[in-house]
């Protein structure tokens, strides 16, 4: 989604683009400029990229977290993402939460997970380090999530949801939930993060931290080729999107606290 704001933007500019892959490999992540700028590239804009070092054309990363000379991050507001999940989820009754830390070489990992601890306990919610998890592997597929879910749950069943990393670790979440006799969310409540386009679509439909991933490309574009067409104009260090909470069917109340509020029979 972020690819498609990215490069729509970028054809009807008529702007010729270059994609390439680095897998978290640090040997092309340190290549791939040095690579690009020798065939006079324009500017760059990185996605979940970190640049080592700076380059002479403009650079606009998104959620590239760090400070570089000539480079703009555009970044989502987890502190408020953590909030819209936790409250969410304190809101139905459940106390007994895991929660799920992404990759260390995503960069929204840290962040995501640094704006969990600060908030849950203010919120209300302890983080038992025994519920939460890490997630190792790097897969675009649900099998992201399912093994470490899978796990958890042959260790620990005294949990009423789990905060994932993303959607697609999050219906990984879900299958594994399943496999162990257990039905979402009767049993074990999930949200995910992103509001991928398959989301609304899983059974259950997954409740989840919106991120707007295509607006995100699209200004990352919008505003990369301002640079390019304006050199000397100044330009903003942060850019900040709003993310929104897009209730759906992965959560419910916790089971005692859906007994206890249906309505008793009278004679």
């Amino acid at each position: 989604m972020v690819m498609n704001g990215i490069e729509e933007h970028l054809l009807e500019a008529g702007y010729l683009h270059f994609v390439v892959s680095h897998q978290g490999r640090p040997d092309l992540i340190d290549g791939y400029p040095r690579l690009l700028t020798e065939r006079a590239v324009d500017g760059f804009i990185l996605v979940n990229t970190l640049l080592r070092e700076a380059v002479e054309v403009p650079v606009v990363s998104i959620s590239g977290h760090k400070k570089m000379r000539g480079l703009t991050n555009i970044m989502l507001d987890h502190d408020r993402s953590a909030v819209l999940a936790l409250q969410h989820l304190y809101d139905l009754g459940h106390r007994d939460i895991a929660f799920m830390k992404g990759q260390p070489h995503a960069l929204d990992s840290e962040s995501r997970w640094q704006s969990i601890k600060d908030l849950a306990e203010r919120i209300g919610i302890r983080m038992r380090p025994e519920l939460c998890i890490h997630i190792r592997t790097n897969s675009w597929s649900p099998q992201l999530g399912y093994p470490v879910v899978k796990d958890l749950l042959a260790a620990h069943r005294d949990f009423t949801a789990i905060f994932c990393f993303n959607d697609i670790a999050a219906i990984g979440a879900i299958r594994a939930i399943v496999d162990a006799g257990l039905r979402c969310p009767d049993d074990i409540s999930v949200v995910g993060f992103d509001d991928i386009s398959s989301a609304a679509f899983t059974t259950p439909s997954l409740t989840t931290i919106q991120q707007p991933l295509r607006q995100m490309g699209d200004m990352a574009a919008q505003l990369l080729l301002r640079r390019i067409q304006n050199p000397k104009e100044s330009y903003p260090d942060t850019i900040m999107f709003e993310p929104e909470l897009v209730v759906r069917e992965s959560t419910a109340p916790p089971r005692k606290v859906a007994e206890v509020a249906k309505p008793r029979k009278t004679r």
